[in-house]
């Protein structure tokens, strides 16, 4: 967890996303083996507990593991993952599921009080107002959650193309970022959500520690395509960061 934290704290961690609700284990693996090809930093996959137990035996990258589940997080912890989220929605938006803060928070005490070993990362949920944003984000950070992720582009429409139509994607996430990043003085941010190579600069200058990509490589059919978006990803982040957005 060490090298996580440093990256972290240097704003450079990528975080690629299998999906929350991806249990095709062939699947999974090939983005897990992606990942580890091009050196992100940690794979966010499903709660399936046989799932984890083969990539650990197979990969050496930090596993991230989703799920709204508690006793599936426990049980991931108690394999040995790096990260535990209780997050990443948009898959449960899409059959209308939308958790309210006080849900969230609810959650995220049942999580913390099992003393996890992996880091603790919670999602903000994006369909929430502004303020009930932060609010849930500084009572996250009293409870000592280790990280807090931003979301927000399964919300939004985006109706032009190319480099338009990315930050017409990303907007709200990254609004999301900057109204949160504002209020924390100790937890570390996470942006995910829309996230593409052209945008991922501007999620950092937005006030993010790191990005989880999701739909930008898991979509690609091909490890070799995977790799290619994941070294791309890199490059974004690894670059002199923008002047940090203030608005």
């Amino acid at each position: 967890m060490r090298d996580l934290i440093d990256l972290l704290d240097r704003n450079k961690l990528l975080k690629v996303i299998s999906g929350i609700d991806n249990y095709d284990y062939q699947k999974v693996r090939k983005i897990v083996q992606s990942a580890q090809i091009a050196g992100a930093d940690l794979v966010d996959i499903c709660d399936d507990a046989t799932i984890i137990e083969k990539l650990k035996e197979e990969f050496t990258i930090n596993l991230c593991v989703s799920s709204v589940d508690v006793k599936k997080l426990k049980a991931a912890d108690d394999l040995g993952v790096a990260v535990l989220e209780l997050g990443n929605y948009e898959a449960l938006h899409k059959k209308g599921i939308f958790y309210s803060a006080d849900e969230i928070y609810s959650l995220a005490v049942e999580i913390i009080n099992f003393r996890p070993n992996a880091l603790v990362s919670i999602t903000v949920p994006g369909h929430l107002s502004v303020k009930d944003q932060v609010e849930l984000a500084q009572k996250l950070e009293l409870l000592g959650i280790d990280i807090i992720q931003t979301e927000g582009a399964s919300l939004v429409e985006a109706n032009s193309a190319a480099a338009l139509g990315q930050i017409e994607k990303v907007k709200l996430t990254l609004a999301n970022t900057i109204e949160i990043a504002r209020v924390l003085e100790n937890t570390f941010l996470l942006t995910a959500s829309g996230i593409t190579p052209d945008t991922a600069k501007l999620a950092i200058a937005s006030g993010a520690n790191g990005i989880g990509v999701g739909k930008y490589v898991n979509k690609l059919e091909t490890e070799i395509e995977m790799i290619a978006a994941i070294r791309s990803l890199l490059i974004a982040i690894s670059k002199e960061a923008p002047v940090t957005i203030n608005i």
